[in-house]
């Protein structure tokens, strides 16, 4: 078995590191915060993160990632090393690691290279490249090598993995260019829209967190949103309503469900069979927007659990694709 001493989610809006017999050790922002003139680094993850927006012109504050891929290569190289040096400190390791990194489904050479090209220079001997829903399974416990569908809805932030697993393989699947980022952005433009107010984007992140939802709550509530009047300009306060925010997402929703459908509709008869009685497995932390679960299951008619920490799930099954690689690999060449 192929030893894995390092499984990393690169996400859009966040970096999750898991450790060999230490577990998840990071699991931070995607951020990365660095002096103009200097380019020297000021801070990463949730301390760059906390920067956006608040900063003089000489200092750069940066998410160097985009729907699941290295947007911005040199940043996005500074900002894992620092990660890995980090994650290094919580376990000492002997000699250069082998680092699993988990990418999109249908990425091309070149986004593929820049991954590999951004782990090589950390340190690393040896790389894998994981496909996101594989990793996803992976970190549930999901036996994927047995001849049965198993279907993944991965909601990560930036980008929906949805995929049908058989037999050690993405038997159908599609990745959507939509994540939580993308809510986040569409709860900015609703509140802007609604109530001529603008928001920053700390602020819609953080009341997308705690009151936005895809699925009408029996109880309904409300929060507190903070932002500028774009009418004079002055701050502004207004109580947001949870139910509301169900009209914000409306057309993220409705391409994650038509996404859902159109896999489910590729799929042969005996794959939707499985599915039918395992039901979707939902994880990312796109999915953890109340009422994801509900919405899909509402909307397919099949029963939808959520994985056990699901922002997590992802980088636990980098970590521990040892086996599956060094099967995949024997498969190779034959």
């Amino acid at each position: 078995m192929y030893r894995i001493d390092m499984g990393i989610d690169l996400g859009t809006s966040k970096v999750c590191i898991y450790m060999r017999d230490k577990g998840i050790v990071i699991n931070q922002p995607a951020v990365l915060a660095y002096e103009r003139k200097e380019k020297r680094i000021i801070a990463v993850g949730s301390k760059a993160r906390k920067m956006l927006g608040k900063t003089t012109d000489q200092i750069i504050v940066e998410k160097p990632m985009k729907h699941g891929v290295i947007s911005e290569y040199a940043i996005a190289e500074r900002m894992i090393k620092a990660f890995i040096k980090n994650a290094l400190k919580k376990r000492r390791l002997f000699g250069r690691p082998n680092v699993c990194v988990t990418v999109p489904q249908g990425i091309t050479e070149v986004e593929r290279r820049a991954v590999e090209d951004a782990i090589v220079k950390t340190g690393a001997r040896e790389i894998f490249l994981l496909e996101s829903p594989i990793a996803a399974a992976l970190g549930t416990g999901v036996d994927i090598m047995e001849t049965t569908g198993h279907m993944i809805v991965d909601i990560g932030g930036g980008t929906t993995e949805i995929a049908i697993i058989s037999a050690g393989d993405i038997a159908h699947g599609v990745s959507l260019k939509i994540g939580g980022d993308d809510f986040t952005e569409a709860l900015a433009r609703y509140v802007r829209r609604k109530y001529n107010v603008e928001m920053g984007e700390l602020s819609a992140e953080d009341a997308k967190i705690e009151i936005a939802g895809v699925y009408p709550r029996k109880i309904d509530s409300s929060y507190e949103i903070k932002g500028k009047s774009q009418i004079n300009g002055l701050p502004v306060r207004l109580d947001l309503g949870a139910n509301e925010t169900i009209e914000a997402f409306e057309e993220l929703t409705t391409q994650i469900i038509d996404g859902i459908i159109g896999v489910l509709e590729k799929a042969d008869t005996e794959l939707i069979a499985d599915v039918g009685k395992e039901g979707i497995l939902l994880s990312g932390g796109g999915s953890m927007i109340y009422g994801m679960d509900s919405l899909i299951s509402a909307k397919t008619g099949v029963k939808v659990s959520l994985a056990d920490e699901p922002d997590s799930v992802v980088a636990a099954g980098a970590g521990m694709a040892g086996e599956y690689i060094m099967v995949q690999d024997e498969e190779s060449k034959k």
